[in-house]
């Protein structure tokens, strides 16, 4: 018998709080700035030290790692040298493609 949801809701809100917990942490630990967002289920890491722009940094990052990511400039010239990373999916999925980024910043020097 479903009642008011609210432990399913909680559950819910825990586990997205450890994902974004996770992904800011590893962005951070590879060099890349990432604040924790407010109230999304995607972060805004700042690549602009890598020295690429947000479509180049995105679409090499997809081609030689197969980690999709939306270029910043995508939400405006303000986005420019940032990159919009979803957090909304399995938390192993997530570890792979942190691995994945953290191996491909390391590569950018």
């Amino acid at each position: 018998l479903f009642r008011s949801g609210a432990e399913a809701v909680a559950m819910m809100r825990d586990s997205y709080r450890q994902r974004r917990d996770f992904v800011v942490r590893r962005f951070n630990e590879a060099g890349i700035d990432c604040h924790l967002p407010g109230g999304a289920f995607y972060v805004f890491p700042d690549i602009r030290k890598f020295g690429l722009g947000s479509k180049d940094f995105a679409m090499k990052l997809l081609e030689q790692e197969s980690v999709a990511a939306v270029p910043g400039d995508a939400f405006g010239k303000s986005g420019e040298g940032f990159l919009r990373c979803c957090y909304a999916t399995g938390f192993e999925d997530l570890k792979t493609a942190m691995d994945r980024i953290e191996r491909f910043v390391g590569r950018l020097g």
